[in-house]
């Protein structure tokens, strides 16, 4: 079946959903071991989280690139993550859904969160036609999902290891039978509904 051209697909359960950063060691254990964000993580800088562990091995380059050594997997608070999805301004303009350009800073500057689509990739990290969610936490989001959202966190860098190390090795089936499972989150299209051109004037927001 064809994927939408955006969609959300996370591992997820009903009540918690699961989100990919990478870090320096210096950051990702200390987190993976107390199973919290460390005080050194600074609470006031923007933050972005993926849910697709494959997009997150391009950006990080399987655990390779400086400062990007440590995967970690955050398992939040769904409600928490649906309140991001509710409150967020697009990271770009869109004629479709913003009235002008002022609109859409405007509306960027007082939002908590920011939703960007990045092409998908496959485990050769190659580009899919379809996109996926990166989710970018400003201020109150992003003390919120470092202090209350946070569920558990796990060091997933030895599996991204194992899962490269068959891709290089040519077994590409093994390497898929590792992957986590990533399903559609159905609810997301609901919740960002107000970022589509069809709904720009939609219900007020979520915010609370």
């Amino acid at each position: 079946m064809q994927e939408p051209y955006r969609r959300i697909r996370a591992t997820h359960t009903p009540t918690t959903i699961t989100v990919y950063q990478a870090y320096s060691p210096r950051l990702g254990l200390p987190a993976a071991r107390d199973g919290r964000f460390p005080a050194a993580w600074k609470r006031d800088r923007m933050t972005w989280i993926k849910p697709s562990f494959l997009w997150m091995m391009y950006r990080c380059g399987w655990a390779t690139k400086a400062d990007q050594e440590c995967v970690l997997a955050v398992e939040i608070d769904r409600a928490g993550f649906d309140w991001a999805l509710g409150n967020a301004c697009l990271s770009h303009y869109d004629r479709t859904v913003h009235a002008d350009h002022d609109a859409w800073k405007s509306a960027l500057r007082s939002a908590p969160t920011r939703v960007q689509w990045d092409p998908e990739r496959d485990l050769n990290l190659r580009a899919l036609p379809h996109r996926s969610l990166q989710l970018g936490l400003a201020g109150e989001a992003s003390r919120r999902y470092a202090d209350e959202w946070t569920v558990s966190i796990t060091d997933v860098t030895p599996l991204a290891r194992e899962i490269h190390a068959l891709v290089t090795a040519g077994d590409p089936e093994a390497a898929k039978r590792l992957l986590p499972e990533e399903r559609p989150y159905e609810s997301g299209d609901e919740l960002l509904a107000h970022l589509r051109g069809d709904a720009a004037a939609s219900a007020p927001s979520p915010r609370a």
